[in-house]
């Protein structure tokens, strides 16, 4: 029996207490048993980047548990916190990056980011308020640094063939070279290491089934030790080039966690269009990245843009998914770590807050960048670098995390408030996502509903009906700068469903349903049953 199943047991009786204590209010439901439930949000935390607990002004895994309370507080309907369900933490293993993206050692926690007795208590704390804590975990390429690598030069180097590390990464002859791969010779032998990101981050070769096991190995420990999950890094690296290959290597890797722990939930990132997206689904969900950055179905649709193709391609991207694995999910996000702020794309707060709107209300498991709730800016501009999207989180209480090295994003260019001042105004973007996160946990049909994209006729004006179960609910829209009245009858006639009450509203504006006729705020959207 694994070490975390007892705490996992624990964690279940004590949701069902809960659940059985909850009050049901208008349209809500008491959510699916969350340890067989992975429809949470989630956010995502740029470790070094977050909260510092030692003043050495890099963040750390305590700074993440000293600003628990921030993200949880342990009533997701508080208001108080922001309610997340999930958390993921950008790579904790020991590399000689500030980013983290190129492991020296899988076994260890790097020594800026704190000790694995931290990780351990970050995850008691996640088991004892009901946060699943997944760990970005880069398995296609380690660091030049890793003792395997230093091992397979020196094979390499001396022809030495009986040495176990000798086929341990994925290596060329000059007369091999293949064109869009990158490779890196290796000083005085005909061998071309591959290396796609950088000569500093060689790719493990997964032909060896010894390397295989060796990254099962990897992902079992931190199982074991009580870890949710992962979030696995640059998915269609593992054969570089052979979708078909790749995809299936991580349908056996996720076929053998599964089996050592059922309860197990991992995200795969694939940057790449929707073809080469669906298919990773057999194995594992994965990020959406046509709703994300600034030209995104989402950003587009917040911003003024037909509301219809919105609804329209998210409805057409879950029959997909779901094609490709029932139980799939879409992945929704408005940016990352590899990409520029939202925030800086929008005019106006109303717009960002549009945007919140338009992929929080939504099917699936949706991830919240670190910062984007206040509205934080950073973008690689004329440097080019992705520390600039990167940069401390603005606290405002002293905390002394600092931006990451090689950053050198504008301080003009940074919103001038922090989640301090924010916490004490109530119109504060920081307090309208707190609302928004409780909305979208009161209705279990949000996430989990099958979603069908509404004929309304209007470019700024739409949404979606949300069957789940017995319950259905619409979820209307208005994108534009102006009120907009619409009788819902319309809808009545062509979906056949009843209009019975408007149960919530949040935006910018206010919402009114007198009879079938709703009448929807400026950059407002609305939830009727």
């Amino acid at each position: 029996m694994k070490t975390n199943r007892i705490t996992k047991i624990l964690c279940f009786l004590m949701v069902i207490m809960m659940i059985a204590a909850s009050v049901v209010g208008c349209g809500k439901k008491a959510a699916p048993d969350p340890v067989d439930d992975n429809y949470r949000t989630f956010y995502q935390v740029f470790v070094g980047s977050f909260s510092d607990s030692n003043n050495d002004g890099i963040g750390d895994i305590r700074g993440v548990i000293e600003r628990f309370d921030y993200l949880n507080d342990g009533n997701v309907n508080s208001e108080d916190s922001l309610g997340v369900q999930g958390i993921w933490l950008s790579p904790i293993f020991s590399s000689p990056s500030y980013h983290k993206y190129d492991a020296t050692d899988y076994y260890k926690i790097d020594w800026r980011f704190g000790t694995e007795d931290d990780l351990r208590e970050l995850v008691a704390l996640c088991n004892e308020r009901n946060v699943k804590l997944i760990l970005d975990l880069v398995i296609n390429h380690t660091s030049s640094g890793h003792e395997w690598f230093v091992k397979f030069k020196q094979a390499r180097m001396e022809g030495d063939t009986s040495s176990e590390y000798y086929d341990y990464y994925s290596c060329v002859t000059t007369a091999q070279k293949v064109g869009g791969v990158t490779y890196q010779k290796i000083a005085g032998v005909d061998c071309w290491y591959e290396c796609n990101f950088s000569g500093d981050m060689p790719e493990l070769n997964f032909d060896n089934p010894v390397v295989r096991e060796k990254m099962l190995d990897v992902a079992k420990y931190y199982i074991d030790l009580g870890v949710h999950g992962f979030r696995f890094d640059a998915i269609k690296y593992i054969y570089f080039g052979d979708t078909a290959k790749s995809a299936a290597f991580w349908e056996w890797y996720m076929q053998e966690l599964r089996a050592y722990d059922p309860d197990i939930y991992c995200v795969g990132e694939c940057w790449s269009g929707e073809t080469e997206i669906l298919d990773y689904y057999g194995a594992m969900n994965c990020f959406n990245f046509a709703m994300a950055q600034a030209e995104g179905t989402v950003a587009s649709a917040a911003k003024g843009f037909s509301i219809s193709k919105y609804t329209s391609y998210v409805e057409a991207y879950q029959k997909k998914v779901q094609a490709k694995n029932p139980d799939g999910m879409v992945i929704g996000f408005l940016s990352n770590h590899d990409m520029d702020r939202i925030a800086g794309n929008f005019v106006t707060d109303g717009n960002m807050r549009m945007a919140a709107n338009l992929y929080l209300l939504c099917t699936g498991s949706p991830v919240i960048y670190y910062g984007e709730e206040i509205g934080m800016r950073g973008s690689r501009g004329s440097a080019n670098t992705d520390a600039n999207r990167r940069l401390a989180m603005l606290w405002g209480d002293g905390d002394l995390v600092k931006n990451p090295v090689g950053s050198n994003y504008p301080e003009a260019n940074q919103i001038k408030t922090t989640v301090a001042k924010q916490a004490e105004d109530e119109q504060s973007l920081l307090n309208y996502y707190r609302r928004l996160l409780t909305v979208r946990h009161a209705y279990p049909a949000i996430a989990r509903g099958q979603y069908k994209s509404l004929t309304t006729n209007e470019k700024n004006f739409g949404g979606f009906l949300v069957t789940y179960r017995d319950e259905q609910l619409l979820i209307l829209h208005n994108t534009s700068n102006e009120e907009i009245s619409f009788d819902l009858s319309k809808i009545k006639e062509l979906e056949g469903v009843e209009i019975e009450k408007l149960c919530e509203s949040i935006g910018m504006g206010q919402a009114k349903l007198k009879g079938t006729v709703l009448t929807l705020g400026a950059q407002t959207s609305a939830i009727v049953e």
